[in-house]
């Protein structure tokens, strides 16, 4: 196969299963559906290779927004900036070797991490702190950038939580990854 045609295909598809499961798990909370991001997230970049893990990373929020799926349109680009942290430092740490096995975890706790710090910095300190006065009721078209509930609803979810899901999320893929390089022999 034409490994151009093989990298749109993986790459819609780790879009189209990232984008089915935030729906699925909507109902949800954050800890099954941030969970299961990551993993496709880690599982993309592992397996797909850095374009495919950088695309699926910074597609999914505004897809996910557009879908209804996403808290608020505010939270769109650090929540791509915070994937594609995530998805950067595990591609850069493990690439398609992931080898020797004590740098899985260390490899994923350095990834988590830096997630965390980018989604807490951008969101919980600079949109809902030092930018809350001025982004409290300002409109992008028909939407409120930050509605007065936002303020407490968005650092709850943009600390520890994104954490404690990029965490997991990249153990079940580190689970699912030689399987899935077995099967398509990558």
């Amino acid at each position: 196969m034409n490994k151009k045609i093989r990298w749109i295909t993986e790459t819609a598809v780790m879009l189209a299963l990232l984008v089915a499961l935030q729906a699925l798990t909507k109902p949800f909370s954050q800890l099954v559906t941030g969970s299961c991001v990551n993993a496709i997230l880690a599982v993309a970049v592992l397996v797909g290779g850095p374009g495919c893990g950088i695309t699926v990373a910074i597609l999914s929020p505004l897809l996910a927004f557009t879908l209804g799926i996403a808290p608020n349109f505010i939270t769109v680009v650090p929540i791509m900036l915070g994937n594609t942290v995530y998805v950067l430092i595990l591609w850069m740490l493990l690439g398609r070797k992931m080898k020797p096995l004590w740098k899985r975890p260390v490899a994923l706790v350095l990834a988590a991490v830096a997630k965390f710090g980018v989604l807490y910095l951008l969101v919980v300190k600079i949109i809902c702190g030092v930018a809350a006065n001025v982004l409290l009721g300002q409109k992008l078209g028909e939407t409120v950038l930050l509605a007065p509930p936002m303020l407490k609803k968005l650092p709850a979810m943009f600390t520890w939580p994104q954490l404690f899901t990029a965490l997991l999320g990249g153990f079940a893929a580190l689970l699912m990854v030689p399987v899935l390089r077995k099967a398509l022999r990558k």
